[in-house]
């Protein structure tokens, strides 16, 4: 038997042995992955300085103060820095300044050279921050009144310095419906929770732009935003630095006492991941390639055999049984994650246009970076080196 006989002898087992692993983690992690108001409370109250980098946000800077300014935490500061707005974003803002003696508003800088606008916006209001933690927020992202309390109870009690939640994912059109649930799904199946956390190794992180928990002497050791100035995904890079510098991180459920709508059209959504995808991956073209294209193969394929067998035209090395096994165990996974995370269940079912259409998200980021034409928030994004390895 040559090595493609073999390898072809054995694809659909392979196949079905993904499915299984990723099953197992799945199952492992709704015992790992805890929600933020299951911890225990905390001894100590910190000062925290929430932090809010905002640029043409007038549509959601009011809800999410509003949020913020109900929190229960008895030490905060709130500080909103207007990044160049163009809208009434900083009148908003100053509007709730007059209100509430907590919250400042900060007039940004013009961006300086090799920075990306949302990191250059977050360096200054760390930088002009006074809390012992800093709790960095992206304005479209609306908190319980315990919210605070409860991710600081986190913090302290899994004695970590850097603590970034999973809030709930609100998704209305089609497009997010669709597409902006997969990088939520693809990290809850294929991140062993329990095991990241005992063991802290930087390619076993993820953390979540939208709510990140830091101590502020970690935050400023490990280089700040500035460390990832000009790296597309800066929530991914800043959970890599923490834990190579030697400080503890965390993710925790916050699907109950927070929430976000990263996005409002099918448009939107494709911008958004098309920025960060290719980044994701650090630009490693083999690893990047590999991923998409097993997945959509994983997703595709069993269900084209079924058809295929169903039409009469036979497929001798997937049998129709181990098809019709791998759809069951595909659309349980989904199913398992979507509940777990919040997401409407009944989306579980369009899996595969989920995954293909995520699938040519990746493509269309990967030309965009090898064009250098990729933007975010109306500005230009430098051309990043690509590696093959």
């Amino acid at each position: 038997m040559t090595i493609w006989q073999f390898l072809i002898s054995t694809h659909a087992d392979g196949l079905l042995g993904y499915l299984v692993v990723i099953l197992t983690i799945s199952v492992f992690n709704l015992f790992w992955f805890r929600k933020i108001e299951h911890y225990p409370p905390a001894r100590t109250k910190p000062a925290v300085s929430v932090l809010i980098p905002a640029r043409n946000e007038e549509a959601n800077i009011a809800a999410c103060l509003e949020t913020v300014l109900e929190q229960d935490y008895p030490i905060l500061e709130i500080l909103v820095l207007d990044d160049q707005s163009t809208d009434r974003t900083a009148e908003i803002v100053r509007q709730y300044c007059q209100q509430d003696s907590r919250l400042a508003l900060i007039e940004g800088k013009p961006l300086p050279a090799g920075w990306l606008g949302k990191h250059w916006a977050c360096q200054q209001l760390a930088e002009q921050s006074r809390g012992e933690l800093l709790l960095f927020l992206d304005a479209d992202t609306r908190l319980q009144p315990q919210a605070v309390r409860y991710a600081i109870n986190t913090l302290l009690h899994e004695a970590v310095n850097l603590l970034s939640v999973v809030p709930k994912e609100i998704v209305k059109s089609w497009g997010e419906r669709l597409i902006q649930p997969f990088f939520l799904w693809a990290v809850y199946t294929v991140l062993p929770l329990g095991i990241a956390n005992k063991v802290q190794l930087e390619w076993l992180t993820f953390t979540i732009g939208q709510f990140m928990l830091f101590d502020r002497r970690a935050y400023f050791a490990i280089g700040g935003h500035a460390a990832v100035r000009n790296d597309a995904v800066d929530d991914l890079a800043l959970g890599r630095r923490t834990v190579q510098h030697g400080f503890r991180w965390w993710l925790a459920d916050g699907t109950s006492q927070v929430e976000c709508r990263m996005y409002h059209s099918l448009k939107q959504v494709i911008e958004g991941f098309s920025k960060n995808y290719f980044a994701a991956f650090r630009y490693n073209l083999v690893s990047y390639g590999f991923v998409f294209t097993w997945l959509t193969l994983v997703y595709w394929e069993p269900l084209i055999v079924l058809l295929l067998n169903g039409a009469g035209v036979g497929v001798d090395y997937f049998p129709t049984q181990k098809a019709l096994l791998a759809v069951g165990l595909s659309l349980l996974i989904w199913i398992l994650v979507y509940a777990r995370l919040k997401f409407p269940v009944f989306l579980a079912v369009f899996y595969p246009f989920t995954i293909l259409s995520n699938s040519l998200i990746a493509v269309r980021s990967f030309y965009l970076t090898l064009k250098g034409t990729s933007t975010w928030k109306d500005r230009r994004m430098e051309r990043p080196k690509i590696r093959f390895f």
